[in-house]
């Protein structure tokens, strides 16, 4: 570990350890998009959301051209999923724009880049006791951000749960909790703009900096490119001193 990360706090250098038992994995096989179904009915089962999700615990948006599923292992096991989509002025489909359609227009029209995380589920039968795991799944976007360079991460989530966004993610509000008549409750959409924050986020969690290599084995789709890697090893701890202010559009 680098002096920059040892003097980060307690709580960061836990989850920094954590990384060493933590694989993440594309899903793409028929296979694993089961396990990941599964996951997304137990985890919605156990919050009473199920009504939330009326198209199914799969639908069109998980095989999108911009949509990535990842699968967040520990010890083996998934734990945890989530889609992230890239979204942009020629590419509007995402989560947040079902709900919130004028927003996302306006955000778009005015040329950004968006990371927009969805269907986010944990296993009931771990959080608990892994108090780390909505930083550790929602680490991708972070990483997504890096790779395409994006301008903002998007999270699009019930009012109740706005202030951790606020809190650990620097997170603006760009539409106030209300009504979102695909979902029939109230939801808010807040977005981190991390070309402004970027640094001061990877350098309060360093569990959210990665390497290049990684950022491609996430989400890296050239056709000249092999099949995507099994498995993807978080890089945080690996990347050296003074690199990491470039892992976000800063």
């Amino acid at each position: 570990m680098s002096s920059s990360q040892s003097s980060v706090s307690d709580f960061s250098r836990k989850i920094l350890e954590v990384l060493d038992n933590v694989e993440y994995r594309r899903v793409e096989s028929n296979e694993d998009l089961a396990q990941v179904e599964r996951l997304r009915y137990k985890a919605y089962k156990a919050h009473d959301v199920l009504a939330l999700a009326p198209k199914g615990l799969l639908d069109d948006s998980d095989f999108d051209s911009h949509a990535y599923v990842f699968g967040l292992y520990y010890y083996g096991e998934m734990v945890s999923t989530v889609r992230v989509h890239y979204v942009t002025p020629d590419h509007r489909l995402s989560q947040s724009g079902g709900a919130f359609p004028e927003a996302m227009d306006e955000l778009l029209d005015a040329g950004l880049t968006l990371i927009d995380p969805a269907r986010f589920a944990a296993d009931p039968e771990v959080t608990a006791d892994l108090s780390w795991i909505p930083y550790l799944t929602l680490r991708p976007t972070i990483v997504a951000a890096a790779y395409f360079r994006a301008s903002r991460v998007l999270q699009f989530c019930r009012p109740p749960h706005a202030a951790f966004y606020k809190r650990v993610f620097y997170a603006d509000t760009i539409v106030p909790g209300r009504l979102a008549k695909n979902y029939g409750i109230d939801m808010t959409l807040m977005a981190t703009n991390v070309i402004e924050v970027g640094r001061k986020l990877l350098t309060r969690y360093p569990f959210f900096i990665s390497s290049a290599s990684e950022q491609r084995m996430m989400f890296s789709r050239n056709p000249n490119d092999t099949l995507p890697p099994l498995t993807i090893v978080p890089t945080a701890r690996f990347v050296p001193e003074g690199q990491f202010g470039t892992d976000l559009p800063l």
